[in-house]
């Protein structure tokens, strides 16, 4: 197993319930539901890709090839998810969109590579 990635899919998934919760009760009544509906969005991928990368800490995939996967999903996470929050919450923060909506794809193509590198690393193994 590898700790380092584990407890990064562990933190992550912590997160994701918290903020789920935050976004459920604290934001329910302060945001657009289309905000809260992109809120939801970032917390479901955000728990998606902190499981996968308890799954990755349990693979037998070259190391060189789970460490890349893992900061790929993490950078994805960050990224998509990340900006996701940020966007949800604008409308009471006062942030503005600004580069922020291009952060969201290029966030899900982070993710898209994680999975891809994840593919490859399971046909690469013998």
């Amino acid at each position: 197993m590898n700790k380092r990635i584990f407890v990064t899919g562990a933190v992550l998934c912590l997160l994701a319930v918290v903020l789920g919760a935050f976004g459920a009760h604290a934001l329910k009544s302060r945001v657009e539901l289309s905000d809260l509906e992109n809120w939801k969005t970032a917390v479901q991928y955000q728990f998606f890709h902190a499981l996968a990368l308890i799954f990755l800490s349990n693979t037998k995939l070259p190391a060189g090839l789970a460490g890349s996967s893992s900061w790929i999903f993490l950078a994805g996470v960050i990224l998509f998810s990340g900006s996701l929050y940020l966007l949800s919450t604008r409308s009471i923060s006062g942030i503005s969109a600004g580069i922020l909506g291009p952060l969201t794809p290029i966030g899900g193509l982070f993710l898209i590579a994680g999975w891809v590198m994840l593919i490859i690393g399971a046909v690469k193994i013998k």
